[in-house]
């Protein structure tokens, strides 16, 4: 019996070996049909180590085009897929270098994603490698063309604003001057030069502004700022367009609440908020501005009684010169930054904006901020709220800062 097991597992031990035999033969032929080992394990061990570090995606490929390696940014976008190159421009470049031998290098504009849904935009090059491999860098340019795209955008609707006032005012200088005999000529074409050159004026400051903000560096020493005096200092410096425009503003919301930032920045966040409203309400009409606060964020809500913001447009309004109604933003004097602006303010401090509305009935625009605990005054110390206005108001003329539940002022 023993001499039975003992045949028994000298002919299992035959069929292994004979396995393993006819296993590492196959091997060894695909290892010949591929290529030396030395020379693959040349590129692995002494150029996949430098390619790995490079800032480009990196793809290395077979004679055959399949893909021996390839960096995790490669397949991030969307490069590789089942080990092999995905777009058909790339494939392109790889036939194109197997033709002549000559280094291909050009900027692509590849498909995202396995339905196509938007774009990269890629400069790919193609060079040659020992044993008929291919080597292919592509770097992300799609950033860094966006923005040429918004610069050049921006300085073309830059110098379309400026022209207008610019054009309007020689337009009228030349009137005056041929009308110097006619004093009520004169005067009335004056006071539309004058028109003219307060919205250049805006026009430029605005520029200014939002380039400021833009800069990396553009909130260097935020304070403790009181939302209260933000909101009426915006007021203050909006009363008089409300004025005219027979607009009642109405004021309410929480009190004492703080954050930190730059107080200039958000007065001008808020006013731009309020003005946007007046511009855009109808006559009668309110437009009011309140605080509120909770889960740790403060919010200056906005709201008019305007023609409010079909929903397709509604993230378009904050673009640099975006109008919803051009005519009307340029007869009222808009420059179309306003809201950027407001986008950008909010930004650098850590917050956002954000719009709500229903076409027909007005809109509502919300910064929204973290809030910020300052400390606070000691008990029985003097408050200037016992000094406000009462609870709700009427008044024509620049009145005291608002402190109570609600203030109406036209």
């Amino acid at each position: 019996m023993d001499q039975m097991w003992l045949l028994a597992g000298v002919a299992l031990l035959g069929v292994l070996v004979g396995a393993v035999g006819v296993l590492s033969f196959r091997l060894s032929e695909r290892e010949q049909r591929r290529g030396p080992r030395a020379d693959r394990g040349g590129i692995e061990d002494d150029a996949i180590s430098v390619l790995s570090v490079l800032p480009q995606s990196v793809i290395v490929l077979e004679p055959d085009d399949d893909v021996l390696r390839a960096s995790a940014s490669a397949y991030g976008f969307g490069l590789v897929r089942n080990d092999a190159l995905a777009h058909h421009e790339v494939r392109e470049m790889v036939a194109g270098l197997r033709r002549d031998g000559i280094i291909r290098d050009a900027e692509l504009t590849l498909a995202r994603g396995l339905e196509g849904s938007g774009t990269l935009r890629m400069q790919v090059r193609v060079a040659p490698l020992k044993g008929g491999r291919v080597l292919v860098l592509a770097e992300d340019r799609t950033a860094a063309r966006r923005v040429e795209e918004m610069r050049r955008d921006f300085t073309a609707n830059v110098s379309h604003e400026l022209k207008t006032p610019v054009g309007a005012i020689s337009l009228l200088a030349e009137t005056i001057a041929d009308s110097a005999d006619e004093p009520d000529t004169v005067r009335h074409f004056a006071g539309r030069m004058g028109k003219e050159s307060r919205r250049l004026a805006a026009l430029v400051q605005e520029i200014i502004e939002l380039s400021r903000l833009q800069e990396p560096d553009a909130l260097v020493e935020p304070e403790l700022v009181d939302v209260d005096d933000v909101v009426a200092e915006a007021v203050d410096r909006v009363r008089v367009e409300a004025q005219a425009r027979k607009v009642t503003l109405v004021l309410g919301g929480a009190q004492g609440v703080k954050v930190y930032g730059d107080p200039a920045l958000l007065t001008t966040a808020v006013r731009n908020l309020l003005d946007n409203a007046i511009r855009y309400a109808p006559p009668t009409s309110r437009v009011s501005v309140g605080v509120s606060c909770g889960s740790g964020q403060v919010r200056v809500a906005v709201v008019d009684q305007g023609p409010g913001i079909p929903e397709d447009q509604r993230e378009r309004v904050f673009e640099r010169f975006y109008r919803l109604d051009a005519a009307r933003s340029r007869e009222t004097g808009g420059s179309g930054l306003g809201l950027s602006i407001v986008k950008h303010i909010a930004n650098d401090h850590g917050g956002r904006v954000d719009v709500w509305s229903t076409v027909g009935k007005g809109s509502t625009f919300t910064l929204v901020l973290p809030e910020a605990y300052g400390p606070q005054p000691p008990a029985g110390a003097p408050d200037d709220d016992d000094a406000a206005a009462p609870a709700a108001h009427t008044t024509t003329t620049p009145g005291p800062r608002p402190s109570r539940a609600m203030e109406e002022t036209r």
